[in-house]
């Protein structure tokens, strides 16, 4: 309807105390929504901790009234709290935080989406959430599959995530100093994806040349032509962000390395080659991941410190190792908190605006 105008959202709590309630009463609390001491058969909502949850719009609902919607401001604020506060918790398995945020953060573009709120003021919502969101679902590592959280599911999401983000973009009204970053991440999230290259090729030539974009574009070429050395050199130096975002595609690219090294050195009596130079080439987290991506593909070893590439002996089975990505992805943080990284604008700032022509 054209004349009608989105009602800004008015609740100022991260969960509408109707919902508190009624989650409270229907026993649908998440232990980490519990006050402190309250955990029997009837636990209490606590209003600091209670984050609204996902509930899908019904067809031929009526919309919420403003005071069950969040405006930015506080949208915002349980951005920063789940990034500070549950995403960092020692207590839970990563896979129990990632679908509680996961969830808590869907929930929070359904509520911009109900209201009319700027597009400035959205876009820093939208892309504090998708970090937090890319950060939660990288720490998953190889065991992604255990526990509640559902890899499909938060891939999805993700995907949700830079759509909502990047049709915000699309309306045009910035500024958006941090859109060159998340186009970014958008295109490494997507490595190899002939759909989303375009998309990105379809910016304006300013975006284009800002550092992160220019950095995106090398990783996704380097990935396209099958050059391990480049990019693995590139995926070396990435942010923290941005090597959260390109985890996802590190056990393919490892394993096509390792497939081109089978076929160039494979002998009907074999070539050994060193362990280190494999952990160098693929920055593999040591030895130890080394042996066992060689072993995963059918690869002998010749003590612990060579792989042996015998002619025929390489194999395929199953998705390739996922591997701890230690130091591609984790070693980044630099004694940084997961909020800290989610928050800050300094560095993209940096590496955000546009070249000044010489």
């Amino acid at each position: 309807m054209p004349d009608y105008e989105l009602p800004l959202g008015t609740c100022l709590d991260m969960c509408p105390a109707a919902e508190r309630i009624r989650r409270e009463k229907d026993c649908r609390l998440h232990r980490f929504e519990v006050a402190p001491g309250c955990h029997g058969d009837r636990p209490r909502a606590d209003p600091q901790r209670a984050v609204k949850e996902y509930s899908r719009p019904a067809a031929g609902k009526a919309r919420p009234p403003p005071s069950q919607l969040r405006p930015p401001s506080v949208l915002l604020a349980t951005v920063r709290y789940l990034a500070g506060e549950v995403a960092e918790r020692t207590d839970a398995s990563r896979s129990e935080v990632a679908s509680f945020v996961a969830d808590r953060l869907r929930a929070v573009r359904l509520d911009l989406a109900l209201q009319g709120a700027g597009n400035a003021e959205a876009a820093l919502v939208l892309e504090a959430a998708l970090a937090v969101l890319l950060a939660v679902v990288a720490r998953l590592g190889p065991n992604a599959a255990r526990g509640p959280a559902d890899p499909m599911l938060l891939q999805a999401q993700v995907q949700e995530g830079f759509g909502s983000l990047r049709r915000c973009y699309a309306l045009g009204a910035g500024p958006h100093p941090r859109q060159a970053t998340f186009q970014g991440l958008f295109l490494l999230y997507n490595l190899g994806s002939v759909e989303a290259l375009h998309e990105v090729l379809q910016l304006p030539a300013a975006l284009r040349s800002c550092p992160a974009l220019r950095t995106a574009l090398a990783v996704d070429s380097a990935f396209r032509e099958g050059n391990a050395a480049r990019l693995f050199r590139l995926l070396r130096a990435l942010p923290y962000l941005q090597s959260c975002a390109v985890q996802c595609h590190v056990g393919r690219a490892r394993r096509e390395a390792l497939a081109r090294l089978a076929r160039a050195l494979s002998t009907p009596k074999g070539q050994t080659l060193p362990l280190g130079f494999m952990v160098h080439l693929l920055a593999l987290d040591g030895p130890e991941e080394a042996r066992g991506l060689c072993q995963a593909h059918g690869l002998p070893l010749d003590g612990q410190e060579r792989v042996v590439f015998l002619r025929g002996r390489y194999t395929e089975e199953g998705p390739p190792p996922a591997g701890t990505c230690q130091v591609l992805v984790e070693s980044k943080l630099g004694g940084r908190t997961l909020e800290e990284v989610v928050m800050a604008e300094e560095e993209d700032e940096a590496v955000d605006r546009p070249e000044s022509p010489a």
